[in-house]
């Protein structure tokens, strides 16, 4: 499957399952970690959860093995790596203050691309 029926596959799982204010990033010439950033917002801990669950699941259907959910005890934000896709789901007051779309919008220059 290539990288961008993976992120529109993550995009519709997101859609399906009411995350809000879904805004995917593209991360060419800003960072190796990844090909694309997907932010989305939830509207409680309990629906924080189960979306970075059911999007592991539902990857995993996909034949997208041993994607991990980063921050399970956090009630206000879930990470999920899908390899070459990071899928960030915030509180919305969370994401507001970490304001991730602000921060990755920028250009860099391929040579300060980070790892």
């Amino acid at each position: 499957m290539k990288i961008k029926d993976i992120k529109n596959n993550i995009e519709k799982i997101l859609d399906n399952n009411k995350a809000q204010s879904i805004t995917t990033i593209n991360l060419e010439n800003k960072s190796y970690i990844a090909d694309y950033m997907i932010i989305a917002s939830g509207t409680s801990s309990r629906h924080l959860q189960s979306l970075s669950e059911i999007l592991v699941n539902e990857l995993k259907k996909l034949g997208i093995d041993n994607c991990r959910i980063e921050g399970k005890d956090s009630k206000d934000w879930k990470l999920v790596d899908a390899h070459d896709v990071i899928i960030h789901i915030f509180h919305p007051e969370k994401r507001e203050f970490y304001d991730l779309e602000k921060m990755w919008s920028e250009e860099i220059p391929k040579e300060r691309a980070t790892l």
